[in-house]
């Protein structure tokens, strides 16, 4: 028995048996599973590198040789063996151990991860840092096969496989991105793990050869050529990496073994290495669907997730979702890109009613935004349903693709503001700034459930593209009904309480809070507050600005979004190109990082929390 909390670094690995490491391994899924059972985080991409990350310490001396976890958030294992198990109580909190690599925590977090397809590029380019420094050490980049659906994987290993610079890339093949992993390379290593030929062949040579040293000598000489004899060369052959696999990655001889097969080479190597998600908890692996890639709190005993629902509500994601699924019966047009968040964006429903219209293109935001221009191009309407923070990889097929040849293209920009407990590398704060200067793009953000349906119909009736942001979170659920749908006027804000002293314009959700605090202010302290919804971002309501100017009292924009190139500055800009003094305080997201922490926390370490804007709006009264 191992005590994990106990473990300062990973050197003691280095002196310890096969079965060692093996009971290492459990005491690590045990602690794993009780741990995240009480703080939420991703489990299943966790649990399935556990003989992986512990092979990885066993044959490198971290932070000598430099591991670049591609996403990060299967660095857990990691980051136990580095010495911060006993931070494990403080996972994705405010102020605690981050979800994901962290310089700033350890020195065995050399690079840091959040999206997706980065880790080869950034391995590369220590293997170039390496040699022109007359280095040693080994560069190891870690992804997995639904990264590797990424563009910018195949950048960097159309880069490194000429070089010929020594660089391991693992290929953590588990079969899935967050949902099922789909494409071409995905029929490819299915191909590969499973040639019957090939499989059985190895195992009868090992069987064969049981002296250990013999068998090593004779299989790193022979695995090659007999992969080619049987099934021909890999493409990453091809791209000339060395390759070593398919690897049982929950066999810690076979994989320690390979590991330092990969050391000894002197050019780039794939390492490719079947893992299940999910390994050793039965809940997580029997999931099919992504459920278990990240939750919140859950009883280990029966896998229940704890879910705080409020009665009557539904996530913004899926009352997207179903009105998009109201849209499609009417409009033969519709379709829904979504890049690799079936589960996430919950589109679970619209790919079981029209899953020849729900078109998973894994994770490749670049290619979901240009494949919906296309289709636009042809008279179709499709909607792109994109994490906020994802969406800013496609910013250059947004302008150039869709935006400057105004294809009516409708972006639902899922998990818009704070996020929470992902943190800095998943805070969804640049979208608008990201949109704004595009011309022909409109930008949305609906308050409530029928305002979202409305905008919803709305997008489609624009000649040219539209972004509608929602934030993660719940809305009361109104049922959708085309029927009773209304198009709103472009540009079009609404006052929601008329105010005398001063005016708070906002969107979204945050709004009925705000009526509630104006209303709470004039009972209390006779201060008269009105508060427009500027249900569009993009354009103006200039007529509305107009007449606000008119009444010379000092307005506060309020937007959970970076405040530069915001609304707010956007407010400025009109302001100053039409000549008119008002006095405009912003209240928005400063120039910095945002990190994690819930909701609440966040908004009150940036000045943004409810008693903020009170304290705010009394400031500028009194000025």
């Amino acid at each position: 028995m191992y005590d994990i909390e106990k473990i300062t670094n990973p050197s003691f690995i280095k002196n310890l048996s096969t079965k060692e490491m093996q009971v290492l391994c459990q005491d690590i899924r045990t602690f794993l599973i009780d741990s995240l059972s009480k703080t939420g985080g991703h489990v299943s991409s966790n649990l399935g590198v556990v003989e992986l990350t512990v092979a990885m310490h066993k044959v490198f001396n971290s932070p000598e040789d430099k591991f670049i976890w591609d996403v990060g958030h299967q660095v857990y294992i990691h980051k136990m063996l580095t010495g911060r198990a006993n931070q494990f109580s403080t996972l994705r909190q405010y102020k605690g151990l981050s979800g994901f690599p962290k310089r700033k925590e350890s020195e065995h977090d050399c690079w840091e991860t959040g999206h997706a397809s980065t880790s080869i590029s950034a391995a590369v380019g220590m293997a170039y840092a390496r040699d022109l420094n007359d280095e040693n050490y080994h560069v190891v980049a870690v992804i997995g096969d639904g990264s590797l659906t990424g563009g910018m994987a195949y950048e960097a290993l159309n880069h490194i496989g000429h070089t010929n610079k020594r660089l391991i890339v693992i290929i953590n093949d588990n079969e899935m991105a967050i949902s099922p992993n789909v494409g071409a390379l995905h029929n490819i290593f299915g191909s590969i793990r499973t040639n019957e030929s090939y499989l059985n062949t190895k195992r009868r040579l090992k069987k064969l050869l049981k002296n250990t040293q013999l068998l090593n000598r004779v299989m790193y000489r022979a695995k090659g050529s007999l992969k080619r004899f049987v099934i021909g060369e890999t493409p990453f052959d091809a791209m000339g990496f060395k390759y070593f696999g398919p690897v049982d990655g929950h066999n810690l001889d076979d994989l320690i073994k390979n590991l330092n097969f990969a050391k000894k080479a002197d050019k780039p190597v794939i390492v490719h290495v079947k893992t299940k998600k999910g390994k050793g908890y039965s809940f997580a692996e029997a999931d099919k669907l992504g459920t278990w890639h990240g939750v919140g709190k859950f009883n280990k005993e029966t896998g229940e997730v704890s879910v705080h629902k409020k009665e009557n509500c539904v996530s913004w994601s899926k009352l997207m979702c179903n009105g998009l699924i109201e849209l499609t019966k009417h409009d033969s047009r519709v379709s829904v890109i979504t890049p690799a968040m079936i589960n996430g964006s919950a589109l679970n429903d619209y790919q079981m009613l029209y899953p020849d219209r729900l078109i998973d293109v894994g994770i490749a935001e670049e290619h979901a935004v240009t494949m919906a221009g296309g289709m636009a191009t042809q008279g179709m309407k499709p909607f792109v349903s994109i994490y906020s923070t994802f969406f800013k990889r496609a910013f250059d097929q947004v302008h150039h693709d869709v935006a400057r040849q105004n294809l009516n293209v409708v972006f639902g920009v899922d998990r818009a503001g704070i996020v929470g407990a992902d943190g800095e590398t998943h805070q969804g704060l640049y979208d608008i700034p990201m949109l704004r200067p595009i011309p022909n793009m409109t930008i949305m953000m609906p308050k409530d459930a029928k305002e979202a349906y409305d905008l919803l119909y709305t997008a489609y009736e624009i000649n040219g593209p539209v972004a509608i942001r929602y934030p993660r979170g719940d809305v009361f659920n109104v049922v959708p009904n085309y029927e009773s749908w209304q198009s709103v006027p472009v540009g079009s804000w609404t006052t929601l309480k008329s105010g005398a002293d001063a005016y708070l314009l906002s969107m979204g959700p945050i709004l009925d809070d705000l009526v509630q605090l104006a209303e709470d202010l004039s009972e209390a302290e006779g201060i008269h507050v009105g508060v427009i919804n500027t249900r569009f971002i993009k354009p103006l309501d200039t007529c509305l600005l107009d007449e606000l100017a008119k009444l010379e009292v000092p307005l506060i924009v309020y937007e959970e979004s970076a405040m530069i190139g915001g609304l707010g500055t956007a407010i400025l800009e009109y302001y100053n190109e039409t000549n008119q003094t008002v006095k405009v305080k912003r209240l928005g997201v400063p120039d910095v990082y945002v990190q994690h922490g819930s909701v609440p926390e966040v908004l009150a370490e940036l000045h943004l929390s409810l008693d903020d804007i009170k304290a705010e709006i009394n400031q500028v009264i009194k000025k």
